[in-house]
């Protein structure tokens, strides 16, 4: 005698277990997003070289600060000397030892240089922020590949389970093909052509599982981890059907990231005429220091001398000529500000430009899918009645198969119209720089 309630408890437990099992393989966009944004290798190079332009941020990498060095040295020699005085006597001397010790410390300092030294500080910040926005950039980027992967294998799933439903009818058109032929109402051409379509979606199927699987490695590698990490996707595929141009034209002004890096290269540039500019002014540098000093010789007036002290003073260089240098690095230095202006232009009309073209494809996108959506509804409708007819054998097997490859087609169909609806959006809000990660 089974044992009801333990019996219902059992197939509970193995229900809840199988759910928890497909859980845990189910990998969410959102999932995907944070994955990517920790273990992508474009994105980690990215943020160390912003670390390292942060790192070069300083007063004392701009020339702000003195430098002071430490020096020693002592030397020594070993001569066979000789000495002819005032009053001619000679003196000789072998082997005769000279040392001479000198060591202290010593500060130089660039006080003045025509204000190159703070147009360089800027444009070390400068720098640093190019570098941010070359990582949000590589960001946007990843994330942006990411989505587009990930609804990629949403269609490529669901296009899997339209071909397994489609060959579930195809098995079923078989049978009943092969009914009809034992009865003797069926032709042995039905039976074969009803064979010849099933393997057909059978090899179908086995393309579209490659496609799926060669989709599934390459956002495992966007993602940077094991390229035969097993996981499924999310079924459904959402389009935000409320995006309006003008509001992304109005983002991609202000957030934009390819528009953000031409903006900060023209400060870059207008910083470097800065700097070339400060060269026309006079450079002046201070100095000081404390140095030891300390011979001895073993021949001569003074055999042992030693002094100690501080030196100071200052230096002032102005160019006066350097063969038109001057001039020649300006006007190039003004160009290339010039031509940062250029790009700011160029890439600004481009940036209009494709959203516009791409607002377009994102509207026929959307009619395409409501379009699609109204298809399936028919050649679904115009499937089930054509299986009746062929069950009471009213039409022929060659008829059903074109209602059910308009039915399987229309499936398709829909899915890509959606996908590329999808692809418009994360393409409409990355030249939007409104991505959401």
């Amino acid at each position: 005698m089974i044992n009801t309630k333990l019996f219902f408890r059992s197939l509970l437990l193995l229900f809840f277990c199988f759910a928890i099992g497909n859980a845990q393989g189910i990998l969410t966009l959102e999932n995907a997003i944070k994955i990517a944004l920790e273990n992508n290798y474009e994105i980690k190079i990215a943020d160390n070289n912003l670390k390292m332009d942060k790192t070069n941020v300083a007063i004392g990498n701009a020339g702000m600060l003195p430098s002071i060095s430490a020096n020693a040295s002592d030397n020594k020699s070993v001569q066979n000397t000789s000495q002819t005085r005032l009053d001619g006597t000679t003196v000789e001397l072998k082997n005769a030892q000279n040392n001479n010790l000198n060591y202290g410390v010593g500060l130089d300092w660039t006080i003045f240089d025509g204000l190159k030294m703070f147009a360089r500080f800027d444009q070390l910040k400068e720098l640093q922020n190019l570098s941010d926005a070359q990582l949000k950039k590589t960001i946007v980027n990843t994330v942006s590949s990411v989505n587009s992967v990930y609804y990629d294998l949403i269609q490529e799933q669901q296009k899997l389970e339209d071909l397994d439903s489609t060959i579930v009818i195809s098995k079923k058109r078989l049978e009943f093909t092969k009914n009809r032929y034992t009865i003797g109402k069926g032709s042995k051409l039905d039976v074969l052509n009803a064979q010849v379509d099933l393997n057909t979606d059978l090899g179908n199927l086995l393309k579209e599982k490659q496609i799926y699987a060669n989709a599934k490695t390459l956002l495992n590698k966007i993602l940077a981890r094991d390229l035969k990490s097993d996981f499924i996707v999310s079924k459904n595929i959402t389009v935000d059907r409320k995006l309006q141009l003008s509001e992304l034209l109005a983002l991609a002004e202000k957030q934009n990231p390819e528009l953000i890096i031409q903006i900060i290269n023209k400060k870059v540039s207008e910083l470097d005429l800065k700097q070339i500019k400060a060269d026309r002014y006079p450079i002046v540098q201070v100095n000081t220091g404390y140095n030891f000093n300390e011979s001895t010789s073993s021949l001569g007036f003074n055999t042992q001398s030693s002094a100690r002290g501080l030196n100071y003073g200052f230096t002032a260089s102005l160019n006066l000529f350097d063969g038109n240098a001057q001039n020649r690095n300006e006007k190039i230095a003004k160009m290339q500000v010039e031509n940062s202006k250029l790009v700011i232009e160029q890439q600004t009309i481009n940036l209009q430009s494709n959203l516009t073209v791409a607002f377009q494809i994102y509207l026929t996108n959307l009619d395409l899918i409501d379009l699609e959506e109204n298809n399936t509804a028919i050649s679904k409708q115009n499937l089930d009645i054509t299986a009746e007819k062929f069950k009471i054998g009213t039409i022929t097997s060659v008829e059903f198969r074109a209602a059910q490859l308009n039915y399987i087609n229309s499936k398709i169909r829909l899915s890509t119209a959606q996908f590329q609806a999808k692809l418009s959006e994360i393409t409409l809000r990355e030249l939007a720089g409104n991505l959401q990660f």
